[in-house]
C-alpha cells in the first residue's frame, strides 16, 4: 500500500472523551490529512475509536510511545495494526530488538508504519542530565534516529530543532514526525523545542503535528487551512 502524507497536518485529538474528540473532528470539517489519538483519549475510549475513525476513511496516527520487552511491543503492535492505524509511535528508547520487533509485528499484521520517538519535546539537556542520558538532546536524537533507520522503522518523531540534522542522515522515504510546531505568536506550553509550521517544513519534515492551536482556535478548519497554506505542502 503507497504511503501519502497528504497535506502534512496532522491534528492532535488532545480531548478526554469521544463527544470532545467528536467536536474537534466536525470543527476540523476534513481539513487537515491526518489525526492523531494519544494517551489520554485511548485510556478513555480504547481501541473501537481508532477502529471507527479508520473505518470513517480518517489517517489515524496512533501515539501510544510503546516501550516495553520486544514480545510485549510486538503483540501490542499487532493489535494496533488490525485496528486500521496508519501511524504507530514507539520509543527509541526501547533499543534495537524492540524496534526490530515492532517493524515485523506491523509488517505481518496490516500496512501500520512504525515512528520511533528519539527525545521527548518536553525535554532539553538538563531534563536528559537528571534522567541519566548522554546528551545533549540534538546528539541523542541523531543516534536514535540512526538506530531506527538500522531496525528497519519506517520514520522517527523528533522536534524540529533536529529534523535538518536527521534528514541529512536518512533516505527521502524515510518518515520524518514533528510536534512541537507552534504557528507564530502561539505560546509554546510545555514545549522546549518548537518551531512555526513554515520552519519545520523547510528544516525538511514531512508530517507536523499541531494540537492546542488548533484545539483552542475560534474556527480550527480555517487555522488548519492557514498551517497548511504555510506549509506549502
Amino acid at each position: 500500500m503507497t504511503f501519502s502524507v497528504g497535506n502534512r497536518l496532522i491534528a492532535a485529538l488532545d480531548a478526554p472523551s469521544r463527544d470532545e474528540a467528536e467536536g474537534l473532528v466536525a470543527r476540523l470539517a476534513g481539513v487537515p490529512s491526518w489525526v492523531k489519538l494519544g494517551l489520554e483519549l485511548f485510556c478513555a475510549e480504547g481501541p473501537e475509536l481508532v477502529r471507527e475513525y479508520a473505518r470513517r476513511g480518517l489517517a489515524v496516527m496512533l501515539d501510544l510511545k510503546l516501550h516495553d520487552i520486544p514480545e510485549t511491543v510486538a503483540r501490542a503492535t499487532g493489535k494496533v495494526a488490525a485496528l486500521g492505524a496508519g501511524l504507530l509511535t514507539v520509543h527509541a528508547a526501547g533499543g534495537r530488538a524492540m524496534l526490530e520487533a515492532a517493524v515485523k509485528a506491523a509488517r505481518s499484521a496490516g500496512d501500520t508504519r512504525v515512528l520511533a520517538v528519539t527525545v521527548l519535546t518536553s525535554l532539553d539537556d538538563a531534563d536528559l542530565a537528571q534522567i541519566g542520558c548522554q546528551g545533549p538532546v540534538a546528539e541523542l536524537v541523531r543516534r536514535r534516529a540512526e538506530l531506527a533507520l538500522r531496525a528497519g522503522c519506517d520514520g522517527v518523531v523528533a522536534s524540529p530543532h533536529e529534523v535538518a540534522t536527521i534528514r541529512a542522515i536518512v533516505p527521502a522515504a524515510f518518515l520524518i514526525v514533528t510536534p512541537g510546531v507552534r504557528p507564530a505568536g502561539v505560546a509554546a506550553g510545555d514545549q522546549k523545542r518548537v518551531m512555526t509550521p513554515g520552519e519545520a517544513r523547510a528544516a525538511g519534515a514531512d508530517l507536523i503535528v499541531v494540537g492546542r492551536p488548533l484545539r483552542d482556535a475560534p474556527d480550527p478548519a480555517a487555522a488548519a487551512r492557514a498551517i497548511i497554506a504555510e506549509l506549502g505542502a
